[in-house]
């Protein structure tokens, strides 16, 4: 594994050939498999799941309640939200999960609002704003984010 001198990790859950760059910040409680590339400018909270050979591009925060699975693509600034109602101060007993299935790809600052499931192998256009869960095998893209093909 490799981890940059420049990165701050408390994990010690991160698996074999994972890569993690400059400026990162991943909290103790957090996951991450094997054969990832955590690139600069990341934050990875505590209650936080990464699959095998995932790729978070740089400029992403993924909060408490977000499971990525395996060969998952996050494109740079993906925006991830896991509070429906946020106030300052004061927080939810527990946040929403959000799930991002196998294969799925997200574009460049694409949005995705709490509580949602993407899709196995589905692709989420860039700057798409998604509001509800997307199927698996589709495209989705726009704001908010709808359907516009099916993958086969």
């Amino acid at each position: 594994m490799f981890i940059h001198k420049l990165s701050d990790v408390q994990s010690v859950d991160i698996g074999e050939n994972t890569r993690i760059w400059q400026y990162s910040v991943v909290l103790p409680g957090a996951k991450i498999g094997k054969d990832c590339n955590i690139c600069a400018l990341t934050f990875i909270e505590n209650d936080v799941v990464i699959g095998d050979r995932v790729t978070i591009k740089n400029g992403v925060y993924i909060w408490d309640g977000i499971s990525i699975e395996d060969d998952v693509f996050v494109g740079p600034n993906v925006t991830f939200t896991n509070d429906k109602m946020p106030r300052s101060k004061c927080h939810p007993k527990k946040y929403a999960q959000t799930i991002v299935k196998k294969g799925a790809s997200i574009g460049a600052n694409a949005t995705i609002l709490p509580g949602l499931t993407l899709g196995e192998g589905c692709m989420v256009g860039a700057g798409a704003v998604v509001v509800k869960d997307v199927p698996p095998n589709v495209i989705v893209i726009g704001n908010p984010a709808v359907i516009v093909k099916e993958i086969k």
